[in-house]
């Protein structure tokens, strides 16, 4: 059984191989698996590597698995008549005896065939393409069996049939199913991501009209009421108060979403921690006091960060808000800031209503919200852009009526 023994070493070989091939072409994240290019130089290394391990019975005949790589590359990628004629090719250095001619006779017409198959091939089912792929393996065996019978070679022929009817369909049947399942794996990944894709875009443009439309529609309802003759002039100034009211939260929402869309800092400055937080305290006075909490604040007057002012005020914002808003009962806030090896850390703790696991790991993610119908998200998604944005790090910890605390690191630089 020399014969079997030899090609089965030979199919080890190139399943090795085509194993290899296929995990580098997982990179390309296309179902095509690899280019043409990359197939032919692929397909002439494995055809080479085939005759130069083929099992010598004389001279002028050599056994192997070269007809494996030139259906695998004929079939799935079209390149049967170049791997042929390589094939021939790469035969004729060893020699213009009979085997070369042998090989003319068989691989001239494997290339005419799938050449001629090649387009119908994928028009197929997978199952029935690793059917074709082992039928065409088959008739090749028997048409390397006929030459042996023709030529009267002396061998053993149970080892040769054997050889030659089992093992090039068994490996074309391995190779055939390993190819047709990464390529269904690959193509169920690519409808994944656009059934994602289109999911995000479909709740991103549900939340922000939602959003707009409804402060756009009281606004619209005032400029109606505008249009009457009869109104005081008092309305009206209260009226376009809450018009301009509207349209201030329809333009923040815009907002909102390109800081998410676009987070690069685009003006970079030096930005000390403690003038920009007093700031954002000053403004969430009015916001605390109708909550009834109390904000307190320990801060290290030389903390500079480098960054885009206003992205970060909007950042800082928004968490703080979020923080004042998870107590509506009244509670206390505080905001610490230190440095320490290079690094400035901000903490924003509050003795709100707190988090599950689940609500932090979801935090940030697109219209995710912990405020239910009254939220869209859009403040924490733009809070962790700009943070990621600015090179800085948050970590969240908080757990349920008691709190949650927010540690926001970023590299600090020195003034002066």
């Amino acid at each position: 059984m020399e014969i079997t023994q030899h090609l089965l070493f030979n199919l080890s070989l190139l399943l090795i191989f085509i194993f290899i091939c296929i995990i580098w072409s997982l990179k390309r994240k296309d179902p095509a698996l690899i280019s043409k290019r990359a197939a032919i130089v692929c397909g002439i290394a494995a055809i080479w590597a085939c005759i130069v391990l083929a099992y010598e019975l004389t001279e002028t005949t050599r056994f192997d698995l070269r007809e494996v790589p030139v259906i695998i590359g004929g079939l799935y990628m079209g390149i049967g008549p170049i791997l042929s004629l390589a094939i021939i090719l790469l035969r004729g250095l060893h020699g213009l005896d009979t085997g070369f001619f042998l090989n003319i006779l068989i691989y001239g017409p494997l290339a005419l065939l799938l050449w001629r198959v090649y387009p119908l091939f994928w028009k197929k089912s997978p199952k029935q393409r690793i059917i074709i792929s082992v039928s065409i393996t088959l008739i090749t065996s028997l048409a390397t069996i006929a030459t042996m019978e023709i030529n009267k070679i002396d061998l053993n022929r149970f080892d040769a049939y054997f050889a030659f009817l089992v093992i090039p369909p068994l490996g074309m049947l391995i190779t055939s199913s390993t190819i047709e399942f990464v390529r269904s794996n690959l193509m169920m990944r690519q409808q994944l991501f656009k059934s994602e894709k289109l999911a995000a875009v479909e709740q991103m443009g549900a939340a922000i009209s939602h959003e707009i439309r409804n402060p756009l529609t009281v606004s619209k309802g005032f400029v109606q009421l505008l249009e009457e003759e009869s109104i005081h002039p008092d309305k009206q100034k209260e009226y376009l108060s809450l018009i301009r009211e509207g349209l201030d939260s329809a333009e923040q929402v815009i907002q909102d979403y390109l800081t998410f869309s676009k987070p690069t800092i685009d003006s970079m400055e030096e930005l000390n921690v403690e003038q920009e937080l007093n700031q954002i305290i000053t403004i969430l006075i009015p916001t605390a006091n109708q909550h009834s909490v109390l904000i307190s604040g320990q801060f290290s007057p030389s903390a500079y960060v480098s960054g885009d002012r206003q992205k970060f005020r909007q950042c800082m914002l928004n968490v703080i808000k979020n923080g004042i808003e998870s107590m509506p009962h009244g509670g206390k806030l505080s905001i610490s800031v230190n440095q320490d090896n290079n690094l400035v850390t901000i903490e924003i703790k509050d003795t709100g209503i707190g988090m599950t696991k689940e609500q932090i790991n979801r935090l940030g993610e697109p219209y995710y919200s912990t405020k239910g119908a009254k939220g869209t998200g859009l403040g924490m998604m733009v809070a962790f852009s700009v943070i990621r944005a600015m090179n800085g790090t948050v970590q969240i910890t908080s757990e349920l009526k008691k709190g949650t605390a927010f540690t926001i690191q970023f590299p600090c630089t020195y003034s002066g």
